[in-house]
């Protein structure tokens, strides 16, 4: 009796495990992610991480760290499934490696010089992360803070922050919405929105490392870029920009007509792209805050996917990963090396609290910062 009792405890054992296996194995991503990795508790708050998905089998993971794009899944033109940006597959790494991948950055995308700006008389001294410049909010920006997640459907995450008076010295108690969409016609929707009590400045994107080969073992120097801008924002030696428009004409910043990414790229006796080390600039864009205008678009000639960019916003932030050195390691165990990735921040311009004839990014209570952001994503067979 004892053995049968023995059998039949062994024999329920061995179900269970197999059962909670088979579990473990189809609750992971498409991507391959263990939403239990993203599972745990930062700074008193919990984190996850979501999926979105669409009727064409494309799939979006977010996590609420940051509110950060963690994979973005898309069959290339033979059908085989790309994860498309760079990140980790935790968030253990994602808090013990200073990065944006992903990122829903906040309050300032970009960079602000001498980490400081005057508003109404009142200089703030922000906190300095890039040489004397704060960078993406500065060293606890909003990729690194905790959004309250709601997923409102299969296809609709709805992001939300309380930004404190004083949060990285910056002022004003700000409620922040991100709402990321994903659309059947696979384009990933961002909505931002942004209140505040005090007047204040204010302005997000969306920092994604986008390698369309889906390998990051390979570079993007190959993608063909287009960006619908006849001016950028020329930069002194601390990527600020110097406060005028510069026509892009002539120049190996001109991709009106679309380009490999890597043809003028190290083209070091143009004095802009040796100082950025490459493309890390601003273009501004000829689309006058028309959304339905395409803005950039980024191709990969061996997948055939391509993303396309449309935005509210007045200008996009281009860089190609100059930084990157192969000292982090992402996804699949695979060392980010330089120039293996593409970022197409939508943006309002650098440092335009210091410099008036920019548009400007000051919001004052009663109003509603308003931004959005559409990544679309195209195969062409």
């Amino acid at each position: 009796m004892k053995n049968t009792f023995f059998l039949a405890g062994f024999m329920a054992m061995a179900l269970y495990a197999c059962h909670s296996q088979e579990e473990t194995k189809t609750a992971l991503t498409q991507s391959g992610l263990d939403p239990q990795k993203f599972e745990a508790n930062v700074d008193g708050q919990q984190t996850h991480l979501f999926t979105l998905t669409n009727k064409n089998n494309m799939e979006v993971c977010i996590t609420n760290f940051g509110g950060r794009i963690v994979s973005v899944i898309l069959p290339d033109k033979d059908g085989t499934p790309r994860d498309l940006v760079l990140a980790f597959d935790n968030i253990e790494d994602f808090q013990n490696n200073s990065s944006d991948f992903g990122a829903s950055i906040g309050r300032y995308a970009n960079r602000i010089a001498d980490a400081r700006f005057e508003l109404d008389g009142t200089t703030y001294e922000l906190l300095a992360n890039d040489g004397d410049n704060c960078l993406h909010g500065g060293p606890k920006g909003w990729q690194y803070k905790v959004f309250e997640g709601k997923q409102l459907s299969d296809n609709q995450l709805q992001l939300t922050l309380d930004s404190p008076d004083g949060d990285m010295n910056f002022p004003g108690n700000l409620k922040v919405q991100v709402t990321f969409t994903l659309t059947n016609d696979n384009a990933i929707d961002i909505k931002y929105s942004a209140t505040t009590d005090k007047k204040t400045v204010i302005n997000m994107t969306n920092h994604s490392y986008f390698n369309l080969s889906g390998d990051p073992q390979n570079d993007i120097l190959d993608h063909v870029l287009y960006i619908n801008a006849d001016n950028f924002t020329p930069v002194n030696a601390k990527l600020i920009p110097l406060g005028n428009l510069e026509n892009v004409k002539g120049t190996p910043m001109d991709f009106t007509t679309p380009k490999a990414i890597g043809q003028d790229i190290n083209q070091t006796d143009f004095e802009q792209i040796q100082l950025g080390h490459g493309f890390d600039h601003n273009w501004v864009l000829n689309t006058n805050g028309n959304i339905s205008q395409l803005a950039a678009k980024a191709t990969c000639p061996t997948t055939g996917i391509s993303v396309e960019v449309y935005t509210n916003e007045p200008g996009i932030q281009v860089y190609t990963g100059n930084f990157l050195n192969g000292q982090v390691t992402g996804k699949n165990g695979i060392a980010y090396k330089r120039r293996t990735a593409v970022c197409l921040e939508t943006q309002h311009f650098p440092d335009s609290p210091n410099q008036p004839q920019f548009p400007t990014v000051v919001l004052e209570p009663g109003q509603t910062y308003n931004s959005e952001c559409i990544y679309k994503f195209t195969i062409n067979k």
